[in-house]
C-alpha cells in the first residue's frame, strides 16, 4: 500500500480538497487567468427592459420604493404593471452571439463575463429550477448562456458565468431570512441546482459569484460546491472562481480577490485580484438614461487597465446590452479603442508580471510591468521636453531601448548612479503608434 501510494504521488496523483477555506484557498490559481489581463463583463437580464436608473430596478423601485423609480413607472406604464410584465418584452430579438464574440475579440478581451442570474432571479438559461422564469420559457425563448459560450468558444476566448446567489424577492429566500437563516430551503431548492446545472451543461472556465453579502458561506454551502467544482466537476482543473462567497470571504477566500467594485489597491497585493468597472460608471446594466458625463473616457479605461495589470491585477471592463441584445456604439466604440491600443502595447499587457517597482509618481505617470528579461515602461503623459526621465531601471552594457509601435533603438544616457533619460521619437502626434499611453521596451535592465 505504502509504494503504491509512492507512486501515486510521484506521478502526480490529483489532490482532493476538503470542504473548508484553509484546504481551498491552498488550491493554485490556474495559470490562464493572471496571463488574460483583459476581460469583458456583461449585464444583461430583465433590467435591460425598462432600462432605466441602474440594474438594480427592481430593489429601487419595489424594496427601497424610491419616488424617482414610483414616478418612472406611473408616469410610463399602467397601473397594476409588475415586474413579471418585463419579461415579454425581453426579447434579444437582435441578439447576435457571433457579432459580441468578433467584438469582444477585437477589444482584445481573452475572457467574458456573462451574467446568468443578477439579483432578479430571471435566468439566461433554461434553468429547470426558474421555472417560466428563464429565458428559454418568456421573452427571448433562447439559451442566452450557451449560445454566447458556444460564439466565444469558436474565438477561443474564455468564458465565465456571473451567478447571483440571493434573490430579493424569491419567497424561499424570504422565509430563510424570516427564520433567522437556520433554514436552507432557497438554497436546497435553488441556489446549489442552478450553480451544479451552470457548470454541468456550460463547463465555464471562470464562475464569478455575488450577492453574498447578507449570508454567511455556511449559508450558501459555499464550501462544499467549491470542494466538487475543484475535485470533481468536469472544470476541476481549469475553473477559477472569485471571493464572493458569503459574508467576509471578499478579500480574504476564493480563487482570486475583487474585495469590492471597482476596486483599486494602492501598492501590490500579495494575492491574485481583479478591478471590475463598467464603461458607464452609474450603472452596470443599459439605460437610457445615460448621458456622456458618466461615459469613461478611452484614455481613462487604458489608464485603468495599465495601473491594474501594472499591480498583478486583471481588468475586467463592463458594457450593458439593450433588451433587444444590441451594444450601443459608445460602448463598440470605447472597447475597439482598448483593442487597438493592445494591438500596438499588448506586449507588455498579456502574461506580464509586475516588476519590482510597478510606479514613479513623477509628471509622466508611469507604471512598469516585466517579461522574462524585459521591462515596460508605461508613461501615460508625454513629457513637455520629449526626454523621459526613469528612476528604477540600471542598465548594463547590453541594454537596449524601443518604443513599442515604432521601429529601431532609441538614444538613452544614464550616468552612475543617475536617472535613466531617454529621447523620445521626435514625431508629430498623428504619427505616433497610439495617442495616449506610450509602451517603453527596455531588454537587459537591473
Amino acid at each position: 500500500v505504502l509504494l503504491l501510494l509512492l507512486l501515486l504521488v510521484a506521478h502526480g496523483a490529483p489532490r482532493r480538497y476538503t470542504p473548508d477555506w484553509q484546504s481551498l484557498d491552498s488550491r493554485p490559481l490556474p495559470a490562464w487567468f493572471d496571463k488574460a489581463k483583459f476581460g469583458v463583463f456583461v449585464h444583461w437580464g430583465l433590467f435591460s427592459v425598462p432600462a432605466w436608473g441602474s440594474e438594480w430596478f427592481w430593489w429601487h423601485w419595489e424594496g427601497e420604493r424610491l419616488p424617482s423609480y414610483q414616478r418612472f413607472m406611473s408616469d410610463n406604464y399602467p397601473p397594476g404593471f409588475s415586474y413579471a410584465d418585463f419579461g415579454p418584452q425581453f426579447t434579444a430579438r437582435f441578439f447576435q452571439p457571433e457579432q459580441w464574440a468578433e467584438l469582444f475579440e477585437a477589444a482584445g478581451a481573452k475572457y467574458v463575463v456573462l451574467t446568468t442570474k443578477h439579483h432578479e432571479g430571471f435566468t439566461n438559461w433554461p434553468s429547470s429550477v426558474s421555472w417560466n422564469w428563464n429565458s428559454k420559457d418568456v421573452g427571448p425563448h433562447r439559451d442566452l448562456v450557451g449560445e454566447l459560450g458556444a460564439a466565444l468558444r469558436m474565438r477561443n476566448i474564455r468564458y465565465g458565468l456571473y451567478h447571483s446567489l440571493l434573490e430579493w424577492f424569491h419567497p424561499l429566500y424570504l422565509l430563510d431570512k424570516k427564520n433567522g437563516l437556520k433554514t436552507q430551503h432557497f438554497v436546497t431548492a435553488k441556489t446549489m441546482p442552478e450553480l451544479y446545472d451552470l457548470v454541468n451543461r456550460y463547463k465555464p472556465d471562470l464562475i464569478w459569484s455575488d450577492g453574498e453579502w447578507e449570508c454567511p458561506d455556511s449559508y450558501w454551502n459555499s464550501t462544499g460546491f467549491l470542494a466538487w467544482l475543484y475535485n470533481d466537476s468536469p472544470v476541476k482543473d481549469e475553473v477559477v472562481v472569485n471571493d464572493r462567497w458569503g459574508q467576509n470571504c471578499s478579500c480574504h477566500h476564493g480563487g482570486y480577490y475583487n474585495c469590492q467594485d471597482k476596486y483599486t489597491p494602492h501598492s501590490l497585493p500579495d494575492h491574485k485580484w481583479e478591478m471590475c468597472t463598467s464603461i458607464d460608471r452609474a450603472s452596470w446594466g443599459y439605460r437610457r438614461d445615460m448621458t456622456m458625463s458618466t461615459i469613461a473616457s478611452e484614455s481613462e479605461i487604458i489608464a485603468e487597465l495599465v495601473q491594474t495589470v501594472s499591480l498583478g491585477g486583471n481588468y475586467l471592463l463592463n458594457i450593458g446590452p439593450t433588451k433587444d441584445g444590441l451594444i450601443v456604439p459608445i460602448f463598440q466604440e470605447r472597447l475597439l479603442a482598448v483593442g487597438k491600443w493592445l494591438q500596438v502595447n499588448g506586449e507588455a499587457i498579456y502574461a506580464s508580471k509586475p516588476w519590482r517597482v510597478q510606479s514613479e509618481k513623477n509628471t509622466t505617470f508611469l507604471w512598469y510591468t516585466s517579461k522574462e528579461s524585459d521591462v515596460y515602461a508605461i508613461f501615460l503623459h508625454w513629457p513637455e521636453n520629449g526626454i523621459l526621465n526613469l528612476k528604477s531601471p540600471e542598465t548594463t552594457s547590453s541594454t537596449m531601448i524601443t518604443m513599442l509601435g515604432i521601429e529601431g533603438d532609441l538614444k538613452w544616457t544614464q550616468e552612475p548612479q543617475e536617472d535613466l533619460l531617454i529621447s523620445l521619437p521626435s514625431l508629430p502626434p498623428h504619427a505616433l503608434p497610439v495617442e495616449f499611453a506610450w509602451t517603453i521596451k527596455l531588454t537587459d535592465v537591473k
